[in-house]
């Protein structure tokens, strides 16, 4: 049994909204007042969350990442927030988003600066986790920008997780440990779920289908050293953002990602503007059962079963001997193609035996109806889209 990080948190994967990918590194509120990284744009996302059903959906963390800090710490040594565009401070942002019944998550680095060329918390780690506690803070996600060694990144998010225990507040820790390993040596993922409850392992999403595309390539890929380390305390993050409801996907595209983060019990963080989002991105983010495919308590990792040149099969045991199983199309060209499975084939064989009910969830729910063992499924998927079934 792999040991989780000891502070009994993400027993599910996190949900939230991160202002990264949307809103980069906007400072400049005189000239964008709507899309810098200010406490005002924090206020505005955690009235949405509350009031517009997401916080119901299980969206609770309001996450800033990196720029929001001054450029320099204060008198005493501490991080602090830049006094124009976070007038009040962290401590008043996190009582407002705590009266929504929202939690509140912030950024650092585990090197000298962040990957912005702020203040990093190298030689800080007490101070910083402390300051972070005394604000009210519930998550950190820690970065690996800056630092001189792989030894010293490695010490880094060690010293960091225990200084975050240290002050006996509850705070989600949110490593970018194995992404920052990964080039230059293969990450002990054991050791890493010792002191982190989720762990960057791919680059940064973006608002393409390429982007997704990639992290999904990469996941099977290596599914054989990851997979098996997730469950409740501690899961892969192949990059939490979902960009559902941006720019740059597709709607069977949106699809696609929401399934698969399911399937892949990934951390689900939207960065997107939730002053300004379609009906059908909002319906397909707030989707009560592909959530609960992705908050299972079972708490295993899905992976993928089959691929060929035009088709993915992925499949996530879930708890009550149920299965998630996905039909991703990935050609990108042409019409709707029809995939057949054999029910034989799920849960090495266990999943539909002696017989199965088959739902639909993605992309719209509906009851397929009794199976038994040997019975064959046909699924039409449209290009770079997904069918999500729950088995």
């Amino acid at each position: 049994v792999v040991l989780a990080l000891d502070n009994g948190l993400a027993r599910t994967p996190p949900m939230g909204w991160l202002h990264w990918e949307r809103f980069l590194c906007g400072t400049d509120c005189a000239a964008d007042p709507r899309r810098c990284v200010s406490e005002q744009l924090f206020v505005e996302m955690a009235d949405r969350m509350a009031a517009e059903g997401w916080k119901d959906a299980g969206y609770e963390f309001i996450c800033i990442d990196d720029c929001w800090m001054a450029p320099t710490r204060d008198k005493q040594g501490r991080l602090q927030a830049d006094p124009k565009r976070f007038p009040g401070g962290i401590r008043k942002l996190a009582d407002y988003v705590h009266s929504k019944g929202l939690k509140l998550g912030i950024y650092s680095d585990v090197g000298n600066k962040t990957c912005a060329g702020f203040p990093g918390s190298y030689n800080h780690y007490d101070l910083d986790a402390q300051t972070f506690a005394s604000w009210g803070v519930d998550l950190l996600k820690f970065d690996g920008c800056n630092s001189d060694s792989l030894e010293l990144l490695a010490e880094g998010y060690r010293l960091m997780s225990l200084a975050l225990n240290k002050t006996g507040r509850s705070i989600v820790y949110s490593c970018e440990w194995p992404f920052y390993l990964r080039p230059l040596q293969q990450p002990n993922y054991t050791e890493i779920k010792q002191y982190c409850n989720h762990w960057r392992n791919f680059y940064d999403v973006y608002d393409s289908w390429s982007s997704i595309k990639n992290i999904l390539e990469w996941t099977a890929l290596h599914q054989d050293s990851i997979v098996k380390i997730a469950g409740p305390g501690g899961w892969n993050d192949p990059d939490m953002a979902l960009v559902i409801g941006n720019f740059g996907l597709s709607w069977d595209q949106s699809v696609t990602q929401m399934a698969m983060w399911a399937i892949m019990a990934a951390p689900l963080f939207m960065s997107n503007d939730l002053r300004h989002i379609s009906p059908e991105a909002k319906c397909l983010l707030q989707n009560k059962e592909v959530i609960a495919i992705n908050q299972d308590p079972l708490g295993k990792q899905g992976y993928q079963l089959a691929k060929d040149k035009n088709f993915q099969l992925w499949e996530r045991p879930l708890s009550g001997r149920a299965y998630a199983v996905a039909v991703l199309n990935h050609q990108e060209i042409g019409g709707p193609q029809n995939f057949t499975l054999s029910l034989t084939f799920l849960g090495n064989g266990l999943a539909c035996n002696p017989a199965c009910s088959v739902r639909q969830v993605l992309p719209a729910s509906r009851d397929w109806g009794v199976y038994n063992w040997i019975s064959s499924l046909s699924v039409e998927v449209n290009p770079t889209g997904t069918v999500l079934l729950k088995v």
